[in-house]
């Protein structure tokens, strides 16, 4: 996993849905100010649930201490729309199939589902300022408090 200080290439292209609009472009274009990147699995599951519905519970929070949010999965934009407007979501979700994102925190790690072994994308977040640099990094997200995690790390950077 990368560490803080360092600027991590984000030039990979991704689809994502940005004030419910779908776009396509690279991700750093995404990064306009400091940015909280969340990653979780998938839409619609227990965990990954709670964690984004967290996430947005603190967005004013986190807006006050000038950050956006920045929502990463597998899943495809279309998935993302729908998810957003069930849960009332207004902060951007990338569409990243290929765990681009991941690749790029070197955040590839090996899990296991029902005695299966696969490597996925470790559910982390990362914390950037408006150039990309990689200011702090949670390791291991809990899904219910990670809205707060996230106010932690930022009061941390100070």
């Amino acid at each position: 996993m990368l560490t803080p200080g360092k600027k991590p290439k984000l030039s990979f292209k991704i689809d994502a849905l940005v004030d419910g609009k779908p776009v396509n472009g690279p991700f750093a274009k995404l990064i306009e100010g400091p940015t909280v990147v969340s990653v979780y699995m998938r839409n619609n599951t227990s965990a990954c649930d709670k964690q984004t519905a967290d996430l947005a519970k603190h967005e004013k929070a986190l807006g006050k201490q000038g950050f956006t949010i920045i929502g990463v999965s597998r899943d495809t934009c279309a998935s993302h729309a729908k998810y957003a407007t069930k849960h009332g979501f207004k902060y951007t979700l990338v569409a990243d199939p290929e765990d681009q994102f991941s690749q790029a925190m070197d955040a590839i790690v090996e899990k296991s589902m029902y005695g299966k072994k696969y490597l996925g994308p470790l559910r982390a977040a990362y914390l950037f300022d408006g150039d990309g640099k990689l200011l702090a990094v949670i390791p291991k997200v809990e899904a219910a408090e990670h809205g707060s995690q996230v106010l932690a790390a930022i009061a941390a950077l100070k």
